[in-house]
């Protein structure tokens, strides 16, 4: 499961055991911002999302709508594209390991959420990576 700001580039990224609505909606429930709007599918597990004081809007895939112009400015703000070419980055990250085994699954997705995340390299950064932040 993943959410990715549209305006941070921020991911963040968890591996659910199963896509219930009850753990779909939990992990939202967790992962996003009070003024953010839930850009979906039409799948089940996002039905009630608005009653947890989020925005949601949906495209529906199964009528071929892939993007939508909910305003009129000519921009289709509505889509998942995004996460869905996310999800791709993600795949070819893990193409060249001939197979990922399930109980490692998450420390490679944590891997390719931190890899995304750290876009720049920065004086902080390497501080952090380079000093124990108990050391003397």
């Amino acid at each position: 499961m993943g959410t990715i700001g549209r305006q941070s580039g921020q991911v963040r990224l968890e591996v659910l055991m199963h896509t219930s609505k009850e753990e779909v909606q939990a992990y939202l429930g967790a992962h996003r911002s009070s003024k953010g709007v839930c850009y979906s599918d039409e799948h089940l597990a996002y039905q009630g999302v608005e009653s947890q004081m989020l925005s949601h809007k949906t495209v529906c895939h199964s009528i071929k709508e892939w993007a939508r112009d909910d305003d009129g400015d000519g921009i289709n703000e509505v889509h998942s594209n995004t996460i869905e070419g996310f999800w791709q980055g993600l795949r070819n990250f893990l193409r060249p390991f001939r197979g990922v085994s399930k109980h490692y699954l998450d420390w490679y997705v944590a891997t390719y959420e931190w890899i995304h995340n750290c876009k720049s390299v920065h004086n902080t950064f390497i501080r952090a990576m380079a000093f124990s932040p108990n050391a003397t």
